[in-house]
């Protein structure tokens, strides 16, 4: 029952490989961030499926094996929910976990407050609410120097050329050179996004979800604007990000009315493959405590 498995599903118009463990129609969907893929949920899948969920990762549109539409505006926002909330409905979901991670967390942010797919649970990895974001960045030059990279990747192919020069070679650095224990991303981890990055027209697709979405994309959850998130949210946060700032764990009061944060000290952005066991520990236990876990 949690042996992994890779299929192919139709949702939202296109077609989405995933990674699947377990059965059912309570559905623990797992979105992946920036330079990922569904392999980046590998340590979490089994752990799922064990506490009862049909738990599903997909590559997200423009990754990995997943269609890849053209043109920025593909990847705006409101097409990145539209593809969840097509999934859990492709999956026959009638329990809904949400578990997201880096730009996967910005969706999952974006889906809970939209509110058209109620969600049972919400667990957000290493990413803002997008109104804590933007409050830090109004009055934090620290959280602005961080996010400068945002700024490289709305220029016209430089940043592609980059990114997959060498073999891709700056990708895997993203990994192991942010990593604390470089240990959990062995060569052939690396190679895996590696070879993603270099699909055609794959790294396109992928910083078109930061040019697609930067400016005002996310204005409508700025601060006084954001609706307030009534899905129990469980936040795990690895302290040493270093593109995100841990101020960003804060203020939530506002915007999530059951909130828990988790923090790791000693661990990076990419806390669920760099301390699986930690957040997988945390996830069964917060699971269970909510009255999330079927089995």
């Amino acid at each position: 029952m949690n042996r992994i498995k890779t299929r192919q599903i139709e949702a939202n118009g296109l077609t989405f490989t995933v990674d699947e463990a377990g059965e059912g129609d309570a559905v623990a969907l797992c979105l992946h961030g920036f330079p990922e893929s569904r392999h980046s949920w590998r340590h979490q899948l089994p752990l799922l499926a064990e506490a009862g969920w049909r738990a599903v990762a997909p590559d997200q549109r423009g990754y990995g094996d997943s269609s890849r539409p053209l043109g920025k505006a593909a990847y705006r926002i409101e097409h990145l929910v539209a593809d969840a909330e097509a999934m859990f409905e492709a999956l026959g979901a009638k329990r809904r976990l949400l578990i997201a991670h880096d730009w996967g967390a910005v969706v999952a942010w974006a889906l809970a407050m939209e509110t058209r797919t109620p969600l049972d649970g919400l667990v957000i990895m290493n990413v803002p609410h997008p109104a804590v974001f933007q409050q830090v960045l109004r009055r934090s030059f620290g959280q602005l120097r961080k996010s400068w990279y945002v700024f490289f990747f709305q220029l016209p192919w430089l940043p592609e050329a980059a990114l997959t020069a060498r073999g891709a070679r700056a990708v895997g650095e993203a990994f192991r050179g942010m990593a604390i224990d470089k240990s959990r991303f062995p060569d052939e981890v690396l190679d895996h996004y590696r070879a993603n990055a270099l699909k055609p027209g794959a790294m396109t697709a992928m910083v078109n979800w930061y040019r697609a979405n930067f400016g005002s994309a996310l204005a409508r959850w700025a601060p006084g604007k954001a609706p307030m998130i009534e899905t129990p949210t469980l936040m795990v946060w690895g302290e040493e990000d270093t593109a995100l700032g841990l101020e960003l764990t804060e203020g939530y009061e506002p915007y999530v009315r059951d909130f828990t944060l988790h923090r790791l000290p000693g661990v990076s952005h990419w806390v669920q493959q760099e301390a699986p066991e930690a957040v997988n520990a945390i996830l069964a236990d917060w699971l269970k405590a909510r009255g999330l876990a079927p089995a």
